[in-house]
């Protein structure tokens, strides 16, 4: 079968598209998937460069999300049968064309979304929901900021702190993607490409700070945004997009009574599964009523994974970055 092989560490010119990869193994449990989207993530940029907290061992194929059809079941399986179409967090094996699944570890893919949409909904909404719900705990009312906000999950941050009854700014790098973030029903929007960032969040706030900010970016905008939390505010730790992981002065912490608090949703599923099984079950509420509708602007075949991967490492995505095989 077709797949995306990583055999050597590096930029994206160092995978190499294999035709003839050897088909997934099949367990009792496993349900086998035939993969019609994938999304591409932060994670997988830093896993083909050896530089994620977890990685495979060479060759490997990277992808940690994919939406498809089930081509065939283990003989224990008992949550599906051939033909549902499905969604699967895999955190690797998911950039070709089929993979298998234990089946606790694939979901029944909402209706009310295209396979592009579904294969984008796990690393993002699952997080961010995990994010807001049980680690911020976000109140109605309450003022969130979204850095990276016009990314895969800065755009889940978007929409369901507006679903959740916050005041969302969004900052992005550009007014291109900011156009998104306003369509997403952001309050306000920033471009913190050439502004002081700090006095501009004071600005926007009106000197109050921020009850919630959602950092997916890290580098130089953490320290910054810290600097604008609220009393009793809260930094969620989401990744570092922009490269370097931030150096924080905890007195930031101390002087505004604030918790700086990580986000690890791949973590959390096993540490907490039926905490984790609920937000599913809301989630798919939200899709399924229309309140919740990913965006997709950026999707690719899978043989020009190339110019996939350096969308996301330019920084250039608008939504979710999608494989289609």
């Amino acid at each position: 079968m077709k797949a995306v092989v990583c055999s050597e560490h590096g930029l994206p010119e160092k995978l190499a598209l294999d035709t003839n990869w050897p088909e997934p193994e099949m367990g009792e449990h496993d349900v086998l998937i035939d993969i019609k989207a994938a999304g591409l993530n932060f994670p997988d940029v830093l896993m083909i460069q050896g530089k994620y907290q977890s990685q495979p061992p060479m060759p490997f194929v990277p992808g940690g999300e994919c939406a498809g059809v089930v081509a065939t079941v283990g003989d224990k399986v008992t949550r599906f049968k051939v033909g549902d179409k499905v969604i699967a967090s895999t955190g690797v094996n998911a950039f070709a064309e089929r993979i298998s699944v234990h089946e606790m570890g694939a979901f029944p893919m909402p209706d009310a979304l295209s396979f592009e949409q579904a294969a984008g909904v796990c690393i993002t909404y699952f997080t961010t929901y995990h994010a807001y719900k049980q680690r911020a705990q976000l109140r109605a009312g309450e003022r969130v900021l979204v850095l990276g906000a016009a990314g895969g999950v800065g755009t889940s941050a978007i929409e369901l702190g507006k679903l959740m009854g916050a005041h969302v700014t969004a900052a992005a790098s550009t007014d291109e993607k900011l156009e998104i973030c306003k369509k997403l029903g952001a309050d306000e929007v920033i471009n913190y490409s050439d502004i002081d960032l700090k006095a501009t969040l004071k600005e926007v706030s009106g000197g109050k700070g921020f009850d919630v900010i959602y950092d997916p970016v890290g580098g130089d905008y953490a320290e910054p945004a810290i600097r604008n939390l609220a009393w009793n505010g809260r930094y969620l730790v989401i990744g570092f997009a922009s490269g370097p992981i931030p150096s924080i002065p905890l007195n930031l912490a101390l002087l505004k009574g604030a918790s700086l608090i990580g986000v690890f949703w791949g973590r959390f599923i096993g540490e907490e599964p039926e905490e984790n099984m609920q937000n599913i079950k809301e989630l798919w509420e939200l899709f399924e009523s229309g309140k919740l509708n990913p965006i997709v602007t950026d999707s690719y075949a899978i043989d020009d994974y190339q110019n996939a991967f350096n969308c996301m490492l330019e920084r250039r995505a608008r939504g979710k970055v999608i494989l289609t095989p």
